[in-house]
């Protein structure tokens, strides 16, 4: 546990104790160490500070995951200021009524995004653009080197970051919500380092760690696991800002942390599937049966309890295993998490197989980070794990999750109706998750409460359970959204995974993925209850984009809106 009250001492510790070490890089290998990117900061906050950033106020960050964020973003929060980043695939009118409630006075960016921002500062108060990349003649943005070249002679840089407090705001995190305006949930210095605290005693984290930032730094995950873990543990932290990057940058980097949503594990699932699609027929058949080895020996191996020939079996897989691992990128990683959306048993049950520590967990904006997770080196699959260290929870009567800890947030900005509502007098954060708990302590997340499906035969059923049998019967199925509340029988919308589809007709010719995909639902019929199956089903045939409508950042179904814009569609389902 460290005894740095805020991120500010985090950051002057790591950066003294770090000096040389590399602290950030790009994928094309650029590095900044800890020693220039404390320069950096100390530069970027007197700029700042000239512009008139003071303690409380906040500063708008809209940039892909490039150093310059982390540069800009501890910079301001040295100042005391708060900065937050914007999710750059918003449209204009979502921009300025995030911007306007949050009264940010400057934004920093790139020059790509200039021509998005432009008509959504109308009626905000931003008065300053401040473009991490230059600018460029007739802009109405200033760079950020001129941005530190004008700043004021005589700040003093140590005793202003001094002067911040743990209980000031660190960040706002926008929930990207999958109904409804975002909330602003306020993240404090003392309630990020208790989360930190929790890392640190669960995963061990140091600065022999390397890992990757691929998610936007406005969803709590990237601000937690990559940028403010380097901050504290000074680990070595790579830049990907384009997520078709993302396998390569796997293989270049070889981290020992990574976390991702389920889309992107089971897209890595689908890599290895298609590259044994084009192997050798006795190469494929050799490493097809060394994973179902591992697979059929993955409880033993948990539970110790292998006998001498079946370790021996895997023994002999084992290299075969290594190999999958180095074709991925983790063969050095010692912790895996999937998270942000429902991942299935049978996505962790094969990475854990082949040698993958990988584990769910469960965590929120209003908790900083993560609250529940299954610790490494002991999954259980179809949970994600106990609480972190300082975290408590009960169930409620209707099988709502509660949680107590240190990093639940201060509140929901300006909006103290709505903290009212989800912090109870307790101090118990009402999560909106139903679960179950084993005799372990493993939670079980049933669905958001708000989702379950009570059909007209007072059927109650979980929807995300039965898209997670609906996902692992094919991989040509990208998203599902079942619906059935309140109706006789249950539904589904399907989109097919478009990488997936085009990877299957490179290897195999042409496919029919709609004919693959009834299949699909036929068979996971097979696997689910009477009241829960599926009767009918529609492929579409729009693109779901992550972000646009219908997905969120992570990918998380935006159910509302999905069933908004098909409602025709569905009522045809009924009306049959």
């Amino acid at each position: 546990m460290s005894d740095a009250a805020t991120l500010c001492e985090a950051f002057q510790r790591t950066a003294a104790t770090r000096g040389r070490a590399p602290a950030l890089r790009t994928v094309q290998g650029d590095v900044l160490t800890w020693a220039q990117y404390a320069e950096r900061v100390a530069s970027v906050a007197a700029g700042l500070h000239g512009l008139g950033v003071r303690h409380g106020d906040t500063v708008a960050l809209m940039l892909t995951n490039r150093p310059e964020f982390h540069v800009a973003d501890c910079a301001a929060f040295h100042l005391g200021a708060i900065p937050f980043s914007l999710y750059n695939t918003l449209p204009p009118d979502q921009l300025t009524d995030v911007l306007t409630r949050a009264r940010a006075r400057v934004l920093v960016t790139e020059r790509r995004f200039l021509a998005l921002l432009r008509p959504a500062l109308a009626g905000t108060d931003v008065e300053h653009l401040v473009t991490v990349d230059g600018s460029g003649p007739g802009d109405d943005a200033i760079g950020l080197a001129a941005v530190e070249a004008a700043a004021p002679t005589g700040f003093d840089f140590a005793a202003t970051w001094q002067r911040v407090r743990p209980g000031d705001l660190l960040t706002l995190i926008h929930t990207s919500g999958t109904t409804g305006r975002s909330k602003a949930v306020e993240i404090t210095h003392a309630g990020m380092t208790a989360q930190l605290d929790a890392t640190d005693e669960l995963l061990g984290i140091t600065h022999e760690d390397s890992h990757l930032s691929f998610l936007p730094a406005a969803h709590i995950a990237d601000r937690w696991a990559s940028h403010y873990t380097n901050i504290r543990f000074g680990t070595r932290l790579t830049c990907v800002p384009d997520l078709k990057d993302l396998p390569d940058a796997l293989t270049s980097v070889r981290p020992t942390l990574f976390g991702a949503v389920p889309a992107v594990w089971q897209r890595l699932k689908a890599g290895l599937d298609a590259a044994l699609t084009e192997a050798d027929p006795g190469l494929r058949a050799l490493v097809e049966g060394c994973i179902d080895t591992a697979c059929r020996l993955a409880a033993g191996r948990r539970a110790g309890t292998l006998t001498a020939e079946q370790a021996k079996e895997l023994d002999e897989a084992e290299p075969v295993l290594a190999e999958l691992r180095k074709r991925i990128g983790l063969d050095r990683a010692r912790v895996c998490v999937t998270g942000a959306a429902p991942a299935s048993a049978g996505l962790v049950e094969f990475f854990h197989a082949i040698g993958v520590p990988l584990g769910d967990a469960w965590g929120m904006s209003e908790l900083s980070g993560m609250a529940l997770m299954n610790p490494p080196g002991d999954p259980r699959p179809g949970t994600v794990g106990r609480p972190v260290p300082g975290a408590r929870i009960r169930v409620a009567e209707d099988g709502e999750l509660l949680v107590s800890a240190p990093f639940v947030m201060r509140g929901y900005r300006d909006e103290p109706g709505l903290t009212a509502g989800a912090i109870d007098s307790d101090g118990w954060l009402h999560t909106g998750d139903v679960v179950t708990v084993d005799d372990d302590g493993n939670v079980r997340i049933i669905d958001r409460k708000k989702d379950i499906i009570i059909n007209t035969g007072g059927k109650n059923m979980s929807p995300t359970r039965i898209e997670s049998v609906l996902l692992e019967a094919s991989p040509l199925i990208g998203h599902v959204v079942v619906i059935g509340d309140g109706r006789p029988y249950n539904v589904a919308l399907i989109t097919p995974d478009r990488e997936a589809v085009t990877a299957r007709a490179a290897q195999t010719g042409a496919v029919d993925a709609e004919r693959e995909i009834a299949a699909a639902v036929e068979y996971a019929n097979t696997r689910l209850s009477r009241p829960e199956r599926i009767r009918a089903h529609a492929v579409l045939r729009d693109a779901w984009e992550p972000g646009g409508p219908e997905l969120t950042v992570t990918l998380k179904v935006r159910r509302g809106a999905v069933e908004q814009r098909y409602a025709q569609l569905i009522e045809s389902f009924y009306a049959r």
